[in-house]
């Protein structure tokens, strides 16, 4: 036994810092890696197909009416002219609809359905069944289920994308 009191053993003052620096270190690669794989890449603006020129869209008017469970449905209906030299057998419009801020708000894609009137009223058809041929003018309609609550109530933005034509 010693008669002295017990000393501490000398401990340095220093800290090995080498584990926590290798802990940050993987904390950041994750969190590059992550956000790396969930960034979004920039999407091309899709481009209208070169028939697209040839067709014009005009006398746009729109109307609401309640479906028979109570909800409304948007209507757009114009009419579609064919200025080219083919018979076109489907068309896809993209319809964009916009805010008070000019932001989008819904953005749809829809093929054209012509109205045909077989009975008293009139029904839509797609272009496959009734196609536009070269110089010719058909009444069209454009069916939403849903339009956001957001929507300035304004005409949405109505472009020609997709064509088949022969």
């Amino acid at each position: 036994m010693s008669d002295g009191p017990i000393e501490p053993s000398s401990l340095s003052d220093e800290r090995d810092w080498r584990p926590v620096i290798a802990g940050v270190a993987v904390v950041v690669i994750v969190v590059v890696a992550i956000a790396f794989l969930l960034r979004s890449h920039p999407q091309a603006a899709p481009t209208p197909d070169p028939y697209a020129a040839n067709l014009k869209i005009s006398d746009l008017k729109m109307s609401q009416a309640e479906n028979f469970v109570g909800a409304s449905v948007t209507y757009i209906d114009g009419t579609i002219s064919n200025n080219g030299p083919k018979t076109v057998t489907h068309a896809t419009v993209h319809v964009t609809f916009k805010n008070s801020l000019d932001q989008v708000v819904q953005s749809e894609d829809l093929p054209i359905q012509v109205l045909q009137t077989n009975g008293p009223y009139p029904d839509t058809v797609d272009l496959k069944a009734a196609p536009l041929a070269p110089g010719q003018s058909k009444p069209f309609r454009l069916t939403f289920e849903h339009v956001s609550d957001d929507w300035n109530h304004a005409y949405p933005e109505v472009k020609i994308m997709d064509v088949t034509a022969k």
